[in-house]
């Protein structure tokens, strides 16, 4: 190419339309996590979850019911109900952490090397958002 001339690009756009029209709840949870995550406002781990509820920073906890250890589920359970946090259940931890950021991004924009994660606090939901308002609304029909 010389210096005058300008090269044609096309760029694929994929856009995640759901052709029902309305968001799941589950939908809605893995957008608010990434843009909690884009905006500096996620707690991943046991660790700094519980510390992030303890320090009432939380707005919403998500953790995996097939935790090991029975203990921690009632500890995040326990701080959930005394703070009045809302809570969501999540069925496997490979998945949660992929929402998360715990992985890497391979060529083909595919998660490789997945770290399983088994609570995450959203301490800043970034950008009022649709899948924020669907997230909020699933908890006041509850």
């Amino acid at each position: 190419m010389s210096d005058g001339e300008v090269a044609d690009v096309e760029v694929e756009v994929a856009a995640d339309v759901n052709l029902a029209g309305a968001m799941t709840v589950e939908d809605a949870l893995q957008e608010v996590l990434k843009k909690a995550l884009v905006h500096d406002g996620l707690a991943r781990g046991l660790r700094e979850s519980v510390k992030a509820l303890d320090r009432r920073q939380a707005h919403l906890c998500v953790y995996v019911e097939t935790c090991t250890e029975k203990e921690y589920v009632k500890l995040v359970e326990a701080l959930c109900a005394e703070h009045n946090i809302n809570v969501i259940k999540v069925g496997d931890a490979k998945k949660l952490g992929e929402w998360v950021g715990l992985c890497k991004i391979d060529a083909n924009g595919e998660a490789r090397k997945v770290v399983g994660c088994s609570c995450v606090v959203v301490k800043d939901f970034g950008e009022d958002s649709e899948a924020r308002s669907v997230l909020l609304s699933s908890f006041q029909t509850r």
